[in-house]
């Protein structure tokens, strides 16, 4: 295995770092504090490529492979995850799946528009009794004519408050089951699409989270994602696996950032007449967050190498078993680097707490932990 990321995506590292360090950093408490999106910082990032990352060249976007994706996630996270959860939104969950899945004429119409940045992406999936169990959604879509008529609410939808274009998974009729489910490229301004109640959150509160709800929702029949009824299935597992392993790259850069920052405490930080790093115990938690940290990444980056080369049945297997280990890892990091800096960790002056509480959501989203061992435990079923 080469382990040495190419000049390429050695670049992309670097612009997104000196991004982060340069426009998002000085925001980063206001966003935490306020619970908010600075806009600008959408503006400026037109201009870096990172939100059409998702998006093929041919397409007017900006993806090489998945590998650069998931380090832009992993820098963003250093930073600040919520405004990378924003981006990554954008970028995947709505521009990539419409780019694997669209029509050309889908492609041609909202792709340059998702590329630039003119327009933002997110999608809806999750519903008040459907998370988890996705099958189980209740939104319908009737045909009509030249239309369909969507039905149902979603609910923790990152960058519903201000989407534009939303990827909206419903069924035409529960008894098919994933034979009936299907995805639809549906448009802020088409009738009965409504932005529901912004959610107020623990952590990512730079992320705007909230619900999309349809009443009658006239979507045109051109808007069906791939053309076909009964793709949702497909699109949603494969737009999955690529979720997980950016989940597992945001959880990596939440981690990286706390534990370089109780390093840096613990040798300046002073008790019995030496740095608190002098003592055993408070060495024994540094190294178990930096070898947890390291394989992490390998994990992760095995899973994302394999995915590019096109190997996507083992690189589905590898992204539960990378998110399931780094989000679960990310939660550790974080609260032993609370503990490390003692009283200082729990206040809000100290960025710690923040990380400790933007980890917390990384095990639940995009498909639980509990989820990812039961996909790990049927794939030994298989082997044996």
């Amino acid at each position: 295995m080469d382990f040495e990321f190419t000049n390429e995506q050695k670049m992309l590292q670097d612009t997104v770092r000196r991004f982060a360090e340069k426009e998002v950093a000085p925001l980063v408490e206001e966003m935490d504090r306020e619970e908010k999106f600075v806009e600008d910082l959408w503006e400026k990032a037109k201009p870096t490529g990172m939100l059409g990352i998702g998006i093929p060249p041919e397409d007017g976007g900006t993806l090489s492979d998945y590998m650069s994706f998931g380090l832009m996630g992993q820098e963003l996270a250093k930073v600040d995850a919520g405004v990378g959860v924003v981006f990554g939104a954008h970028a995947l969950l709505c521009a990539n799946n419409i780019a694997r899945n669209a029509t050309e004429e889908q492609k041609k119409k909202y792709l340059p528009l998702l590329a630039g940045g003119e327009k933002r992406g997110c999608m809806g999936l999750t519903e008040p009794g459907a998370g988890s169990d996705a099958l189980s959604l209740k939104t319908r879509a009737r045909r009509e004519g030249d239309s369909y008529i969507l039905n149902g609410t979603k609910t923790f939808i990152s960058n519903a408050p201000d989407a534009e274009i939303a990827l909206i998974y419903a069924t035409t009729d529960p008894a098919l089951g994933a034979s009936g489910l299907c995805a639809f490229i549906v448009e802020r301004g088409f009738p009965g699409y409504k932005v529901g109640k912004k959610l107020s959150k623990m952590g990512l509160r730079s992320s705007p989270t909230g619900e999309i709800i349809m009443e009658d929702c006239r979507v045109p029949v051109e808007n069906l994602l791939g053309g076909v009824e009964g793709k949702g299935l497909k699109c949603m597992f494969s737009g999955l696996d690529i979720e997980r392993f950016l989940w597992a790259c945001t959880s990596i850069g939440i981690a990286e950032a706390a534990f370089s920052y109780a390093l840096q405490y613990s040798k300046q930080r002073e008790q019995f007449g030496q740095p608190i790093f002098n003592f055993q115990l408070i060495q024994d938690k540094l190294v178990t967050m930096l070898v947890e940290i390291e394989a992490a990444k390998l994990l992760t980056y095995k899973g994302l190498t394999c995915w590019d080369q096109g190997k996507f049945k083992e690189a589905r297997m590898l992204a539960a078993q990378a998110k399931l280990y780094a989000c679960e890892m990310t939660c550790r990091a974080t609260a032993e680097a609370v503990h490390i800096l003692g009283g200082y960790g729990f206040m809000k002056e100290y960025p710690v707490e923040r990380y400790m509480r933007d980890a917390k959501v990384f095990p639940i989203g995009a498909g639980t932990s509990e989820v990812q061992k039961l996909i790990i435990a049927n794939s030994l079923e298989i082997r044996t």
